[in-house]
């Protein structure tokens, strides 16, 4: 898996939440934990920072992410034993929508943390 620095400090942070609490609690619970862990860390961030979503240049809606770390990272929570193709549906849909580069999928949910690094195919740097 191909990491930068920002992520490898981002799944950091999630690691410590994890090793913390374990697994089975709500995912609020971890959310209010790595905000704690990502300031520690010196990371900027906003939590559940909406995203207006338009479909031929008409807005259609808004979607959440959990966080945006730097500006850069959306980062998508979760707290279930086993990520579903739905979890990961939606964690890239997240980094289109924002046009970053990359995000993470994160789960607190399982016995050991589970995390997905996304790449976003339609990213232009330009």
């Amino acid at each position: 898996m191909i990491q930068d620095k920002l992520t490898y400090k981002i799944i950091g942070c999630a690691m410590k939440v994890h090793n913390t609490l374990g697994a089975g609690f709500q995912e609020v619970i971890y959310q209010r934990c790595l905000v704690i862990e990502l300031k520690k860390a010196g990371l900027s961030f906003e939590r559940e920072k909406d995203h207006k979503i338009y479909y031929e240049g008409v807005e259609v809606g808004t979607r959440r992410a959990d966080f945006v770390v730097e500006n850069k990272v959306t980062v998508e929570i979760k707290a279930v034993t086993n990520l579903k193709d739905v979890h990961l549906a939606q964690a890239k849909n997240y980094v289109v929508a924002y046009d970053f580069p990359k995000g993470l999928l994160i789960n607190f949910g399982a016995e050991s943390l589970q995390y997905k690094l996304l790449f976003n195919p339609k990213y232009n740097s330009v």
